[in-house]
């Protein structure tokens, strides 16, 4: 089993996207050996240009951590019905709401993020939402909207128009 898991870690190169749970989609800048408390291990050095940070995942922990490939075109698909959907907005507390979304958004699963963009989603005639509403809201869109065009090979401008339209479609 230990040599199957050595090769499964192996997935990514250089130049590849990959999705990593809290911070969203970067760019495998390169694969390195680092010596850590004495231990020599391999990593996958992740540029996240949007937030000019790098981070370094060790290729045997990379799918423990949840990095991931881009979704595929059918997440894509699914993850864009989604936003057609009906928001579901429940009746709890909106601090408890808070965290679900929030662990939604964190969980780097594209349909889960898609769910917290339809449900945050505000149209014209509706009240204002709350600063802590609008943060998630822009959260959890940002997110979808760079794994949307890292798919669709666009720039954010265009994603972000797609998802728009699809969510101001809805209403009509």
């Amino acid at each position: 089993m230990t040599k199957k898991t050595a090769n499964d870690n192996k997935n990514f190169k250089k130049g590849d996207y990959v999705v990593y749970p809290a911070h969203g989609v970067g760019r495998v800048t390169g694969v390195e050996k680092e010596t850590v408390a004495g231990f020599d291990i391999e990593v996958y050095v992740v540029s996240f240009e949007q937030d000019k940070m790098t981070l370094r995942v060790p290729t045997a922990k990379a799918t423990a951590s949840g990095m991931r490939p881009l979704a595929s075109e059918q997440v894509l698909k699914d993850a864009i019905g989604t936003l057609k959907g009906k928001p579901r907005i429940k009746r709890t507390m909106w601090s408890r709401r808070a965290q679900e979304y929030e662990a939604k958004i964190n969980s780097g699963d594209l349909i889960s993020i898609a769910e917290v963009v339809r449900d945050l989603h505000r149209q014209e005639d509706q009240p204002e939402p709350s600063y802590s509403e609008r943060q998630l809201y822009e959260s959890a869109l940002d997110r979808m909207v760079r794994e949307v065009a890292a798919v669709e090979k666009v720039d954010r401008e265009k994603a972000l128009e797609l998802l728009t339209r699809t969510l101001t479609k809805k209403a009509a």
